[in-house]
């Protein structure tokens, strides 16, 4: 819904009680801190109301505010391989074990809430270190090569799919 006064969102939906008629207005924050500058009245029901009004506001432009650093986040990619903070919240996995890092910031209070702890407390197989660092190398050759094919370089393409297959061939030695 639009404001009432502009074409900006409506985020702000007050209802006045004051007549028979209850009168519904609709609008922007800018707006809605116009409208409670205008209604300023020394009753106390007035004051009641506007104070509400005002917590109200302040909550919404928290959420607001929330809103905007969470869709900043969502557009945030991982360069190894290729996946968005977004794409995470929907299937909840990340894509390589470099997204430990990258996306550090957003995942240190989810895994606390979840496990309480960041670090994790056990036993690390001994080929884990070679292991995850080839694996998260493939992931990113093979990105590498996806977006090479696209851009039709195949030369560029083939080597990496040299390399690839020679990463490959070692892990499954290991």
């Amino acid at each position: 819904m639009k404001c009432q006064k502009c074409n900006r969102p409506a985020t702000f939906h007050i209802t006045e009680l004051l007549g028979n008629m209850p009168e519904e207005l609709h609008l922007c924050a800018e707006h809605a801190k116009e409208y409670m500058d205008q209604t300023q009245d020394t009753s106390p029901a007035a004051a009641n109301m506007a104070t509400a009004l005002a917590h109200h506001m302040a909550q919404q432009m928290a959420l607001t505010k929330t809103t905007e650093q969470l869709s900043a986040m969502d557009e945030e990619v991982c360069p190894v391989c290729g996946i968005s903070f977004f794409e995470f919240r929907g299937q909840s996995r990340l894509g390589c074990p470099e997204d430990y890092n990258f996306f550090r910031k957003q995942l240190e209070p989810l895994l606390i809430n979840i496990h309480g702890e960041l670090r994790h407390i056990g036993k690390i197989p001994k080929r884990t270190g070679q292991l995850s660092a080839k694996c998260t190398s493939l992931i990113r050759l093979r990105r590498e090569m996806t977006d090479a094919i696209q851009t039709e370089n195949y030369e560029l393409a083939g080597t990496l799919r040299d390399k690839i297959r020679r990463i490959e061939s070692e892990v499954s030695q290991l």
